[in-house]
């Protein structure tokens, strides 16, 4: 027994066949490897920071923020996509480059929107355009739209130069349209262009009635006159010729009243040739006549508040209306419609 005691002593604690050393063994194991555990469970968070109400500056992905301005281009026509302040609604806007301004592209968005008060457009770094500005020239470049005093950035797309054969395909394309429309609208646009005519010559005969009136009479006193003097006129060379012959076969001879007949025909001479230098017309008895007759008219005008220039001005109007009213109809009269000459030649 003893034998078997050392016998037992004899092997390794590790390899003892005791119950209690072995349960003491594995216990030991398990405190010296412990079995790992599952990891804790963390959570990613993130804090955002400014207004609420407003989005950050930093978007991602495709859609377009509710409230940028942009500007896209549909068959052409460049459309302005915006946020309605009243409605919080998109709202686009289709613009004509060649004949909208910015002044009535303003006023398109104030009649869309009541609730927009003060709206304007400026450049980038702040200077406003003005209104009379043509939306092509506004597309251009960048720019701002203040809305009720909050600014949004428009971007705009560049514009390629157009190559000398597209600039050539769209001027043929402009005479085309306008030969398709001059024969389309041609005889409404001449009609509506007589009727216009017609109203212009009676608005301008309504405003000639009173002024002709007072001409009349400035020209009826005018015409008194200028025959008076005529008539004063005839009279004083009556009296020149009868004094002359009196002083000849009377008075004196006709030796002694020849040299003074030629001095007095040598001063007529000077006087016309005085009153060619003064008023650079031929001394003729018309001329005469006419110029007296306006001298007489325009004083009798000034006295009477006759207004000579807008007499001259509604009557050039008057004759030009006129003439275009016969060209007019000038033209309606051989140009036959399309049912006017299928009815003649049935």
């Amino acid at each position: 027994m003893p034998g078997a005691r050392a016998g037992r002593r004899m092997l390794p604690s590790g390899l003892s066949l005791g119950r209690s050393r072995l349960l003491q063994t594995i216990r030991a194991r398990d405190r010296a490897c412990p079995r790992p555990r599952p990891p804790t469970p963390q959570v990613l968070y993130m804090k955002v920071y400014g207004n609420p109400k407003y989005y950050q500056a930093l978007h991602y992905g495709t859609v377009t923020p509710p409230d940028e301005v942009t500007v896209n281009y549909r068959h052409g026509l460049p459309l302005v996509t915006l946020t309605l302040p009243s409605r919080k609604e998109r709202c686009q806007f289709v613009v004509k480059p060649m004949l909208s301004t910015v002044g009535s592209f303003l006023q398109d968005l104030q009649n869309e929107d009541k609730g927009i008060k003060t709206v304007a457009v400026t450049t980038a770094d702040g200077s406003e355009i003005p209104a009379s500005t043509l939306m092509d020239t506004l597309l251009t470049k960048d720019f701002k739209l203040v809305i009720n005093k909050l600014a949004y950035d428009v971007q705009c797309h560049k514009k390629e130069k157009p190559t000398e054969v597209h600039m050539i395909e769209m001027e043929n394309m402009k005479s085309l349209v306008h030969r398709l429309f001059t024969v389309l609208h041609l005889e409404e646009f001449q009609k509506k262009r007589e009727r216009h005519l017609m109203a212009k010559i009676d608005h301008l005969k309504e405003q000639l009635q009173p002024l002709e009136q007072v001409k009349a009479r400035i020209e009826a006193q005018s015409e008194a006159k200028t025959s008076g003097l005529l008539w004063a006129g005839l009279a004083l060379l009556s009296m020149q010729g009868g004094a002359l012959a009196w002083l000849t076969w009377w008075v004196y001879s006709w030796d002694i009243m020849e040299p003074v007949t030629f001095f007095l025909t040598f001063a007529n001479s000077m006087v016309f040739f005085a009153y060619f230098i003064i008023t650079r017309q031929n001394y003729t008895y018309a001329s005469v006549r006419s110029r007296q007759f306006l001298q007489f008219f325009h004083r009798k005008s000034q006295g009477q508040r006759f207004d000579v220039e807008l007499y001259n001005k509604l009557k050039e109007d008057l004759a030009e209306a006129t003439e275009s009213l016969e060209n007019v109809r000038h033209s309606l009269r051989f140009r036959m419609p399309g049912e006017e000459l299928s009815q003649k030649t049935q």
